[in-house]
């Protein structure tokens, strides 16, 4: 039987998922102040206690949760933080995210430890169905927008990349669980998504955490399933160019080609962390304050954040936030090192944290940074919590 509801999860992905939702964006613009992350945590979180009281007792305690204490002081920190804060920055708009975020990736965590098999599973089947809803919605119904650009339901191009990605790794991830190539034959779709959203560093991110991916596992591959992956990528490839839209050859040539390659173009990108990093250089110890980038810089030269969550971090809470920040992902990484309990599953979440991550340094405000941190917290609660009785791993290579 079944140790943890199925809503809890089901809500807490789907406002994951959703980003920033007002109702404005559904065509009620009188009901703009109606935030409906606000809405789904509160539903999420009801369910969410109903679930524990239910739950049966935890096997064994938990104690290497160090990891989320010091998260949780650094959000409280980032949020103290707008006290000194420029008067121009948005601070209580951050303020939210930051608490919607927080609360997002406790509850999260407190859902997963009570079966951790089934709600890894169910997170990476939730993101792989919505991978394939956002990316049939880019294709058919959004289109592409000014830059030629894919994306959906009102997101970017680079957190739509990041969805499609990470369907990528659910698909990976479910096709090893379950045992069934057939997960895999939606990836070209999500492939194909991933390439005409325009993200260089979205891409780039993917296929570092790949290589990385190979190579720890490079004494376990066969000729076979080596060569059974090069005719399934070329398949994929070949599929990708037949059923492309007319926009893919023209974007691939503009924006891989020519900006990046000929042109070197990266988007003003170095000239905003040379920015970021001049402002946590004056402010060496606590910051610029929340949002502080935006509050000195950003409001001059129309810049929203600084595309870069370490250096925005450093920019806005100084030697404070990063050293919070760093003993958070060091416990994190003393947690998760090895795999724990179930090494296969906190491993597949390791790999969508850290993709995420990666990507979060080149795009990207604080709250776009939610989804790593959430599947921290799942590979976390994979490498922790004891199994109920010795059972054979259910995740094969």
């Amino acid at each position: 039987m079944k140790r943890t509801l199925t809503a809890p999860g089901l809500l807490l992905i789907l406002v994951a998922i959703g980003g920033r939702f007002t109702l404005d964006r559904a065509g009620y613009p009188d009901l703009v102040w109606v935030d409906l992350r606000v809405v789904g945590l509160l539903l999420a979180l009801t369910v969410l206690i109903i679930d524990v009281a239910r739950r049966p007792a935890t096997p064994a305690p938990r104690t290497r949760e160090g990891w989320l204490v010091a998260m949780v002081l650094f959000f409280l920190f980032q949020i103290a933080s707008g006290l000194w804060a420029p008067s121009a920055s948005r601070v209580g708009p951050q303020t939210v995210d930051l608490l919607l975020m927080g609360a997002l990736v406790i509850a999260l965590y407190l859902y997963a430890v009570g079966d951790p098999e089934t709600v890894v599973r169910q997170a990476f089947l939730l993101f792989y169905v919505a991978a394939i809803v956002f990316a049939l919605a880019a294709l058919f119904i959004n289109g592409p927008g000014e830059q030629g650009r894919y994306s959906a339901f009102g997101g970017g191009p680079n957190v739509f990349v990041r969805i499609e990605i990470l369907g990528v790794i659910s698909a990976i991830a479910l096709a090893m669980i379950h045992r069934r190539l057939l997960w895999l034959l939606a990836t070209p779709l999500f492939g194909l998504a991933a390439v005409l959203s325009g993200s260089r560093a979205g891409l780039l991110a993917a296929a570092a955490v790949g290589g990385v991916a190979l190579f720890k596992i490079r004494r376990r591959l066969h000729p076979g399933a080596v060569a059974g992956a090069f005719v399934f990528v070329a398949a994929a490839v070949t599929v990708i160019w037949a059923f492309a839209p007319p926009a893919f050859t023209s974007l691939f040539q503009e924006r891989f080609v020519e900006q990046t390659v000929q042109e070197r173009y990266l988007s003003d990108r170095t000239s905003i962390w040379a920015a970021a990093w001049q402002l946590a250089v004056d402010h060496p110890i606590a910051g610029a304050g929340l949002d502080g980038f935006y509050g000195i810089i950003g409001v001059n030269q129309f810049v929203e954040y600084p595309h870069n969550y370490v250096l925005a971090v450093a920019a806005e809470g100084g030697l404070i936030g990063i050293g919070l920040l760093t003993t958070a992902v060091l416990l994190w990484t003393k947690t998760v090192y090895g795999g724990g309990h179930r090494p296969k599953l906190t491993g597949l979440a390791v790999s969508a944290a850290v993709f995420v991550g990666l990507s979060s340094l080149f795009s990207g405000d604080y709250y776009d940074s939610r989804l790593a941190w959430m599947f921290a917290a799942l590979a976390a609660a994979a490498a922790v919590v004891p199994a109920v009785a010795p059972v054979r791993e259910e995740v094969h290579a």
